[in-house]
């Protein structure tokens, strides 16, 4: 093994399976581990959703989980192109949200499993969810591998989107309230910006 990785070393030629460096390792590790823990975490919780829209968005996200999970796994050990693309999620629901705070009651931890409601359900997923983005741009800018980077770049926006399908979900059933500033405050703080100056660019032509 020591000849082998001194000859790598030598002539700069790598297997397509083992094209990879250590910090991508130990993170894509980190993802493919975390993608399972949330596939299992939604099947936990499964049995205990009550709203049949959010059984219905708990189904699609893991199904489209467990695909990505799949195709990320492929590209990690063959070190290229897997045999399926990557796919963009697409949520069911509109964005309006609701602004502003109403009177609630405190929240604490449950205490037993029968407290299980669709209010925490959703804060699992959610969370779940905004972990497994962290986690993939983390190991994508450790990523030396080109399509495993591509990979794990391309699922971002996945993560995004179904965080924001639950978030808005949350929202609407009242599990999470949106605080908003005074539109002066608002107008304030966009109006602090102004637009940077941008040079034309030359049709390259060097200068006589």
């Amino acid at each position: 093994m020591q000849q082998q990785n001194h000859q790598n070393i030598e002539t700069g030629i790598v297997p397509p399976q083992l094209n990879h460096g250590g910090h991508e390792m130990f993170d894509v590790h980190e993802v493919l581990a975390g993608s399972i823990n949330t596939m299992n975490t939604y099947t936990m919780l499964s049995e205990h959703v009550q709203d049949p829209e959010l059984r219905d968005i708990l189904q699609r996200q893991k199904q489209f989980m467990a695909d990505e999970y799949n195709i990320t796994l492929e590209s990690f050990k063959t070190g290229q192109d897997p045999s399926k693309r990557t796919q963009s999620y697409k949520m069911k629901q509109g964005n309006d949200f609701t602004y502003g705070m109403k009177p609630s009651q405190p929240t604490k931890p449950i205490q037993t499993a029968a407290e299980i409601c669709d209010q925490s359900i959703s804060l699992n997923m959610l969370n779940s969810v905004k972990s497994g983005a962290v986690m993939r741009t983390t190991a994508a800018l450790e990523t030396t591998n080109p399509v495993v980077r591509r990979v794990l770049a391309d699922s971002l926006p996945n993560c995004i989107e179904m965080a924001y399908e639950i978030s808005i979900y949350q929202n609407k059933n009242g599990f999470y309230q949106v605080p908003q500033l005074t539109q002066q405050d608002m107008q304030q703080m966009q109006n602090g910006y102004a637009t940077a100056p941008v040079q034309p660019q030359n049709s390259g032509n060097l200068p006589h």
